[in-house]
């Protein structure tokens, strides 16, 4: 199980290689330190977690009588959700965009918590038969994750928010029937719940296995675990000293600190943001800002910022490998750009360097409009009147390493972690065909979580499967008894993608922490399927990029549960009532966000300009009317980026072939064929290395200098930091979008040169061409097809 897995150190590997092959006898007392090493491991694996970062945080311990379905935790986790949907995708339409993120709610949820706990009589009755207590006693860490799970499920804009106003509104495609609850209501429902059912069916593959351990979700456990470990020993660290700070006072002074800190880079200070100090010497230096620019360059800069939030927050939690096989891609991609821009491939030189935008054949932005006749479809005459959309370097570079990635993680997967895949159908097997007897945890190479997880009744599968197959007829009611003119097969299309993409891509996310999204593979294919008709490309891409996206996410919060020994019956429940709230509300809010005067056009109050759905209505067009026939088909300039298919299928063979000539070389252990492919995609067009490198700072000395020579202390520190920064930054932009930035119309923002330098030159500009147009204005052929 462990052979490939990058996250289990090589060292002992090779160890407990040495020792099968040649085990120590009671006569070999030079061998007796390998027999205690394995001793320890073997203990360590069995009665606690092969890894380490699992065993900073999780306990191997277990008390089934804490509850977690309590009034109080229903109780807040609801008004959490009714709060935080509503909040989230109101501001959602707003430019700049503002969301409240779950840490807030986590960290307002204990002393609210605590509150009731202490002013709540000791009252208890009996419904139907259940026995409730209105306090059952001090506010627990399992209560709290209930609130934090369902918390994390609500406090998003849901992808809703951009189908229903471009299907709506008059600026868009005005299709009145949008406007209907019934309409409305059914969407959100077939959107959100799928992905719930989904999740639940992907436990076997994705939460029980010990492989899985979701680095994102260590963070969230060692906030919930400040707050509730009662015992706090003194740790050695650094200087030769003891630290006694408790987890508590680590977490809510790191908060403190980047609750004020960041009204530097988020208001008084903004360059420290977007540090480019280099652009700064000649801000109209072509070459200068397209090297080392951070907003449209290529963001080679050693210190590119001095905010926290860009600078290195999963460099605390991420695994080591995972961010230098990043950083190794994207200068390597960063490399491939510079030699197709300074060629001029593909007429790049027009363009800027790195921007995700569409081009026309006059460098100026693409005007989808203008190649669309009065029904809103392709209009051939005015398409070879106006002009071919161009790409440019770095977007051309994205999607070659985007289309590598998908091909690269499926082929890894099923050379790397198939067994991890059998063993899962195997479980689901015993399920169908023995009548339940499987417990659902056998045979997923399990740890002591997963038997500790037995004192708790399982939630069958059965329940996910309705949860799987009742979206799809709210989501057939949806097309069919509205005038959408899409086909149904639109939807039973896009469920085809995520069925077969969810495992690979979910077992690449549960081992490295990165999520690798299918948006540009469901608008490739999407766009091909559904030509000509932008409901069925919305429909399609909903259900193909979406479902899997909220799956991964519903699995990242089972594992959080998994680690919290919390009743999986329970969190089934607290997630569909959190969905459900997050569906009905969101729904029931669109008209009233649709209803503000002059909303999504420049004019509309509070800056509610609708930025995301501008782009969204544009990308739909662009992939929908033109079709990517038109773009990767045969013969078509852009052909040559499905290239990256094979690329990413050559990739995993060649490290396939390394594994096979060193199976003993750490170096080659540590490399990730997939995280390589990923780092381009991750941190491609518009951004670029300046995003990724705080991150390989931050976890060089996080992960290989402290956790190396103080284990005790950076097992009690760096989670909670991490929790404590991010929480800090979320409550700071709050305070500063509320109190600083809203009133007056945005008037109260500072005005100089710390915030303005910014904007200066090729960087303010959105990216400088390298070549001047041709004398005929206007570059490329003189006809296309």
């Amino acid at each position: 199980m462990h052979e490939a897995d990058p996250n289990f150190s090589g060292d002992m590997m090779n160890q407990m290689k040495d020792f099968l092959a040649d085990p120590p006898t009671s006569d070999m007392p030079d061998k007796n330190d390998m027999l205690r090493c394995m001793k320890l491991e073997v203990l360590l694996a069995t009665e606690n977690s092969p890894y380490i970062e699992v065993r900073a945080n999780v306990d191997p311990t277990d008390d089934p009588s804490l509850p977690c379905s309590t009034i109080r935790s229903w109780f807040i986790g609801i008004s959490f959700c009714c709060i935080g949907v509503f909040i989230d995708t109101l501001f959602a339409y707003r430019y700049p965009g503002i969301s409240v993120g779950s840490s807030v709610a986590q960290l307002l949820a204990y002393p609210i918590g605590c509150f009731f706990a202490r002013v709540l009589p000791k009252w208890s009755f009996t419904i139907f038969g259940c026995n409730f207590e209105l306090n059952p006693g001090p506010f627990n860490q399992k209560e709290h994750m209930m609130i934090s799970i369902m918390a994390n499920v609500a406090f998003s804009a849901p992808y809703t928010f951009y189908i229903i106003p471009v299907q709506a509104m008059p600026q868009y495609f005005n299709m009145p029937w949008a406007y209907d609850r019934g309409y409305q209501i059914c969407i959100s429902i077939a959107v959100n719940f799928f992905g719930l059912g989904m999740a639940g069916l992907l436990r076997r593959f994705l939460v029980f296995p010990s492989v899985a351990i979701w680095p994102q979700a260590l963070p969230t456990i060692a906030l919930i675990k400040a707050f509730h470990t009662q015992v706090d020993e003194p740790v050695p660290g650094p200087f030769k000293r003891m630290y006694r700070w408790s987890m508590e006072r680590i977490f809510l002074i790191s908060t403190l600190f980047m609750t004020l800190y960041f009204v530097l880079p988020g208001y008084v200070f903004g360059a420290m943001s977007i540090f480019s100090w280099m652009t700064w010497i000649s801000p109209n230096n072509i070459a200068l800002n397209a090297v080392t620019g951070i907003q449209t360059g290529l963001g080679l800069n050693p210190w590119p910022t001095f905010d926290w939030n860009l600078f290195g927050g999963a460099g605390l939690y991420l695994p080591t490998f995972a961010i230098v096989n990043q950083c190794v891609g994207i200068v390597i991609a960063a490399l491939m750009i510079l030699g197709i821009w300074y060629s001029n491939a593909w007429e790049t030189g027009y363009l800027p360097i790195n921007t995700q935008g569409t081009f026309d054949n006059t460098g100026s932005r693409y005007k989808v409009t203008k190649v669309l006749d009065g029904m809103g479809r392709l209009d051939e005459g005015l398409f070879q009147k106006y002009s071919q959309p161009w790409f440019s370097a770095g977007f051309i570079v994205y999607n070659i390493w985007c289309f590598a990635s998908y091909s690269a993680s499926f082929s890894f997967v099923y050379l790397f972690h198939r067994q991890t895949i059998v063993r899962g159908f195997k479980g689901i097997y015993r399920e169908v065909f023995r009548k339940g007897k499987d417990d659902g945890h056998a045979e997923v190479g399990e740890d002591i979580h997963t038997r500790l997880m037995r004192a708790y009744k399982d939630a069958p599968d059965w329940w996910y499967l309705i949860l799987l197959i009742l979206p799809i007829f709210f989501g057939v009611a949806a097309i069919e008894g509205w005038p959408t003119g899409a086909p149904v097969s639109a939807l039973f299309y896009g469920l085809i993608m995520p069925a077969i993409l969810i495992i690979p891509i979910g077992i690449i996310q549960a081992v490295t922490g990165n999520a690798l999204a299918i948006n540009v593979l469901a608008a490739l294919v999407g766009g091909y399927i559904n030509a000509g008709n932008v409901n069925g490309l919305m429909y399609f891409k909903c259900w193909a990029y979406l479902s899997s996206y909220q799956a991964l996410y519903f699995c990242l919060d089972l594992k959080t549960a998994h680690y919290m020994k919390m009743s999986q019956r329970v969190v089934f429940w607290a997630q569909i009532v959190a969905t459900f709230i997050f569906a009905m509300v969101s729904a029931l809010e669109y008209n009233l966000i649709m209803g503000i005067r002059d909303v999504c056009t420049d004019d509309a109050p509070f800056r509610m300009t609708c930025p995301s759905q501008k782009s969204f209505f544009t990308v739909t067009i662009f992939w929908g009317v033109l079709s990517p026939k038109k773009l990767f088909g045969p013969g078509q300039r852009y052909n040559m980026m499905l290239l990256g298919f094979p690329l990413g299928f050559l990739l995993v063979f060649g490290y396939w072939v390394l594994k096979k000539m060193y199976p003993r070389s750490n170096l080659v252990r540590q490399m990730h064929p997939v995280m390589l492919c990923m780092g381009p995609v991750s941190y491609g067009a518009p951004y670029n290395l300046a995003f990724n490198i705080g991150n390989l700072y931050v976890n060089l000395i996080s992960f290989q200098y402290i956790r190396k020579r103080y284990l005790a202390f950076w097992s009690k520190w760096n989670y909670v930091l991490s929790a404590g920064l991010s929480c800090g930054i979320a409550i700071s932009g709050v305070l500063i979008f509320f109190a600083l930035n809203l009133p007056k119309g945005g008037t109260l923002a500072l005005d100089w040169w710390g915030n303005n330098v910014v904007n200066m030159g090729c960087e303010g500009e959105g990216g400088c061409p390298r070549l001047s147009l041709p004398e005929s204005g206007t570059f490329g052929p003189s006809s296309w097809t």
